[in-house]
């Protein structure tokens, strides 16, 4: 859409929307779906746990993207074994699992980043001989993925709650 002023000049151009962009979806499927379904037959009366696997689904589809989800658990499973991870590893990481440095580096790790399932820093050091400056990546597992549902969850059962004490 373009909005124009008095005198025929575009002000501004506005793109129109075709729905939430690919790298904020969040792959929900129905909870009477047969992957749900599936879990709920396994349940456990003391703790409910799904999978690496399972977990990685809601991010990363197998159904449909089946080789950024391949990666994605590979990538946390080795990340869960090493604890931390740092330039070089992941490097050899993405060499030795034969994995495209574009997918893995520009899809798949910023998706992770983004959900909160991994923590990517960075530090400036400064090389004294060369006087050039770098800045190594080092990834660990993060909780926030965990913590943002979980507020999500609690907050939906407070309204649910708090809505059924009014009758």
């Amino acid at each position: 859409m373009i909005y124009l002023d008095e005198n025929a000049k575009v002000l501004e151009r506005e793109i129109r929307s075709r729905g939430i962009p690919s790298k904020f979806a969040f792959y929900l499927p129905p909870h009477y779906s047969k992957e749900i379904k599936k879990f709920e037959e396994n349940e456990m009366p003391t703790r409910n746990l799904w999978t690496l696997d399972e977990v990685v689904n809601f991010l990363f589809p197998k159904q449909y993207q089946p080789t950024y989800h391949n990666i994605a658990v590979s990538f946390l499973n080795y990340l869960i074994e090493k604890q931390t991870l740092y330039g070089k590893e992941i490097a050899e990481f993405v060499k030795t699992n034969n994995i495209s440095k574009a997918t893995f580096y520009n899809k798949v790790l910023p998706k992770l980043k983004r959900a909160g399932m991994v923590k990517v820093e960075r530090e400036t050091v400064i090389n004294e001989e060369k006087k050039r400056k770098f800045r190594p990546m080092r990834i660990s597992l993060s909780k926030t993925f965990g913590n943002y549902l979980n507020k999500i969850a609690d907050s939906w059962l407070a309204i649910v709650d708090d809505a059924r004490s009014r009758r």
